[in-house]
């Protein structure tokens, strides 16, 4: 089974050189491609002398352009997205390979991650779930960097949207479909930087948007929804998580190094 993972990228390369690594020592098929909207000539000398990557650079108007454009160069049987502040853990896609093979039927697979701090340090986690399209508009239970298709159910991003386009992405998938399973396996980091997209006025706006798409029923009964939402997460287990170890990159250091969550927390709060 081949993966083509995609890393849209822009002026960020001390993180890039952390997720380019991430890729590099999963042990499988794996064809990695970066995206870079014109950081400069350090980030493509170094992508070309110091990684295995295939680098595209190309002026553009947001993080959907380039991963239409990378998953246009794509030539793997399982594509996914991963960005400069995320890392993949180790054995990742041996696991999600795994999961793929065991259950062909699977359009999407969604397994677990973590978030750190800059400096790797566990900060939270986060299990995915299965849900309705509806149901993403109360939670969406869902993280990009531990999202894995195959390429028989990709359609390509609505680039107008320039931080939510991949929940409009996501529930049409689902809309249309596409057959979701969970793979329970923390696969990736997301690094908290407080530079992220995430936290950009042009997130907000869109966010809005999305909450504004919720059905009249959800509307007028959200506490009950929200309320079945944490249930199915207690029940997911993602509220019983016990002190773990896992391994990451950190800058300057050219393995991985171990980190432990001492207390393990569903409960992120920027």
């Amino acid at each position: 089974m081949r993966f083509s993972i995609v890393t849209p990228s822009l002026r960020q390369l001390e993180f890039l050189k952390l997720c380019v690594r991430s890729v590099e020592d999963q042990g499988v098929e794996c064809e990695h491609i970066i995206e870079d909207g014109g950081t400069g000539p350090e980030l493509e000398e170094w992508v070309r002398d110091h990684s295995k990557a295939r680098l595209g650079v190309v002026r553009d108007d947001g993080i959907y352009t380039a991963l239409n454009r990378g998953f246009a160069r794509a030539t793997g049987e399982v594509l996914a997205w991963l960005n400069c502040d995320e890392q993949y853990l180790h054995g990742a896609l041996a696991a999600v390979a795994a999961h793929f093979e065991k259950h062909p039927e699977l359009d999407v697979v969604l397994a677990d991650n973590l978030i750190v701090d800059a400096h790797g340090t566990y900060l939270a986690h986060r299990f995915s779930l299965v849900q309705e399209p509806w149901e993403c508009s109360v939670r969406f239970a869902v993280s990009s960097c531990a999202l894995f298709f195959r390429r028989r159910v990709f359609k390509p991003f609505d680039a107008r949207w320039k931080s939510a386009g991949d929940w409009w992405w996501y529930v049409a998938m689902l809309r249309a479909g596409a057959r979701v399973g969970v793979l329970r396996r923390f696969v990736a980091t997301f690094a908290e930087t407080g530079g992220n997209l995430g936290r950009s006025p042009v997130t907000a706006a869109e966010q809005a948007m999305i909450v504004a798409s919720r059905p009249w029923w959800v509307k007028g009964l959200l506490p009950l929804w929200l309320l079945r939402h944490r249930l199915k997460m207690r029940a997911s287990g993602a509220y019983r998580v016990r002190q773990f170890a896992y391994q990451i990159f950190t800058p300057g250091v050219p393995e991985r190094v171990g980190r432990v969550a001492e207390r393990p927390t569903a409960r992120w709060r920027r």
